[in-house]
């Protein structure tokens, strides 16, 4: 007899994502006209004075995909993310080179918490883009 494997909510709701990542076109396919990609993040703690983390890299446009996000840095946070797709659509729709702001999560910040306890995590970023001719 085999038993379903349980999954809990954090689970079941990056498996969701990771799908609609999956399915989205590649950033080169979405932007013909952008060139390069630089991402600066850093990750805080929900008051925005303790920082987690810090990255920075240059996205390989061919590779990466137009669902543009990235995880809580909490491990246990349920339905959180940063998704940058819009802001990233909005900065090449306006043709801008450099966008910065800052996101709070808006999941759980775990699954005891759910519908009670708000993630509320920070992230700042730093996007830098360069455009070259339009790609056919």
């Amino acid at each position: 007899m085999m038993h379903g494997q349980r999954t809990s909510p954090r689970h079941e709701y990056l498996l969701q994502e990771k799908q609609r990542v999956l399915e989205s076109p590649s950033l080169t396919e979405k932007f013909r006209a952008l060139k390069s990609l630089t991402v600066d993040l850093s990750h805080f703690d929900p008051e925005g004075r303790t920082k987690n983390s810090q990255i920075k890299y240059t996205v390989n446009l061919e590779h990466a995909k137009s669902v543009f996000r990235f995880g809580c840095h909490n491990h246990e946070c349920v339905r959180g993310d940063f998704d940058l797709s819009a802001v990233l659509a909005e900065a090449v729709a306006a043709h801008q080179t450099t966008v910065s702001s800052e996101m709070v999560c808006q999941g759980w910040r775990n699954r005891a918490g759910v519908d009670t306890i708000p993630c509320r995590n920070l992230l700042r970023y730093k996007l830098t883009l360069e455009y070259g001719a339009r790609r056919a």
